[in-house]
């Protein structure tokens, strides 16, 4: 899907889920460089600002949440500007940025109000802060499967809850991984639009920064959790399987008896005590019963 927009000499492209070929078409009258056409199409590259003499390309990393696998995969937003145009790739529906297209004339009108001119870079303004905005809101949602976790763990201990464990860690790997380098992209970013537009832009860079070292640090605060989950999960399992050992071992104690008993008198031999009777067999329910009954005080006495 391609949309146009066009306000006050600045045109706006955004394109959604495009073709190899459509893209290509987009950007053929622009010059834009070989090697940034090539990584516009591939979908798979760092967060980075490329500087041109006509135009600028940047690349923003942006989680999306695969339900399948319950795990974040690596999103891509590319943008190329200048200030005369402003062209969007992305491969996935976001309703705030589509909001921001549709409400262009709007937005005017908004901006104007504020004393602000509209320009590229505060399109981009709104286009990453509606980005740092739904990151909030990640990281609110797995700060509550952690909670939910951690409640699980204390409540049930199930050695099931392992896989969920390493779900959330590896998640809180890819967005520590996709969100520290976009600190030095943003910087890059505001040089780049500081040397377009004279500064008039820098307060609001700053608000961006200030977000964006929030939602890192949120990131490290969730690692820290998820790691004393773990711990604590690690430590239900160990006190399950030392309490499985204590067991085991008290059982083999009370069948050492009657292992010895058996092996005793299950020897082919002649003129063992009782062996011709069946007092045995008496004799071998009586020791199994009187061992139970000695299981069974120790435990109402809580020796285990």
């Amino acid at each position: 899907m391609l949309n146009k927009q066009k306000v006050d000499g600045i045109r706006w492209i955004d394109g959604v889920s495009l073709s190899e070929k459509d893209i290509k078409k987009t950007l053929e009258k622009y010059k834009i460089h070989e090697l940034d056409l090539e990584a516009c199409i591939e979908w798979n590259q760092r967060a980075r600002v490329d500087r041109y003499e006509d135009y600028n390309f940047l690349v923003y990393n942006f989680p999306k949440y695969n339900r399948s696998t319950k795990v974040y995969e690596l999103n891509e937003f590319n943008i190329f500007f200048n200030k005369d145009f402003l062209i969007t790739f992305r491969d996935f529906p976001f309703s705030r940025i589509n909001k921001i297209f549709e409400n262009y004339w709007e937005k005017k009108v908004e901006w104007e109000h504020k004393k602000i001119k509209i320009s590229t870079w505060y399109i981009i303004y709104e286009i990453t802060q509606a980005m740092l905005e739904k990151m909030f809101n990640v990281i609110k949602n797995i700060k509550l499967d952690i909670r939910q976790l951690e409640t699980q763990v204390f409540e049930t201990g199930n050695t099931s809850l392992v896989k969920d464990i390493m779900i959330k860690k590896r998640n809180i790997v890819v967005l520590k991984h996709m969100f520290k380098p976009q600190m030095i992209v943003l910087r890059q970013l505001e040089t780049a639009i500081n040397e377009l537009y004279a500064g008039e832009m820098e307060v609001y860079f700053e608000d961006l920064e200030d977000k964006l070292a929030q939602i890192v640090s949120d990131i490290e605060v969730l690692d820290e959790y998820i790691e004393s989950v773990e711990d604590a999960f690690k430590t239900m399992i160990d006190i399950k399987t030392n309490f499985v050992i204590k067991v085991l071992t008290i059982f083999s104690a009370f069948m050492l008896p009657l292992t010895l008993l058996t092996s005793f008198y299950g020897m082919n031999v002649t003129g063992l005590p009782l062996a011709e009777t069946n007092y045995v067999y008496g004799f071998m329910w009586i020791s199994i019963i009187f061992m139970m009954l000695i299981y069974f005080l120790l435990k109402n006495k809580g020796k285990f």
